[in-house]
């Protein structure tokens, strides 16, 4: 199965990280997995100021700083793992890279802050589920 790991650096992916890691009869190494981030745009009136180069730059040093201990991890743990990125905004970015590259399912990391506080704040996780095809699979 191909399983697209939803990952920010933050706390929350930590957690889902673990529980991946934890319920090895649902996971475990025969999966394939793709490790999934996404850095948001700059802004216009900032990119006007800077080269290409070193907006190529940012990006790829913001994308190292989360799938770096992703990458250990998974390493640790024995998986198989490829990366992706994308610069967008992270629901989009990441309902559209499960469906280019076919994944089955997505797991990922959430708040839980509750349906109203996401119906209010709005909620990547919220996003992902609306826009998908696929199960997708929210860890508290």
């Amino acid at each position: 199965m191909k399983i697209l790991l939803a990952v920010d650096g933050s706390d929350y992916t930590k957690r889902m990280l673990g529980y991946v890691a934890a319920h090895e009869e649902m996971f475990g190494t025969k999966h394939d997995y793709l490790a999934c981030t996404v850095v948001a745009p700059m802004a216009a009136h900032v990119t006007r100021f800077l080269s290409r180069d070193a907006i190529e730059d940012y990006h790829h040093s913001e994308v190292d700083e989360v799938l770096r201990p992703v990458r250990a991890f998974a390493a640790q743990n024995g998986w198989t793992l490829r990366e992706l990125h994308a610069v967008g905004y992270p629901a989009e970015s990441i309902a559209a890279l499960a469906d280019k590259e076919r994944a089955e399912l997505i797991v990922m990391g959430s708040h839980g802050h509750g349906a109203f506080a996401g119906l209010v704040l709005g909620s990547v996780a919220t996003g992902v589920v609306a826009r998908c095809k696929v199960p997708v699979l929210l860890v508290r």
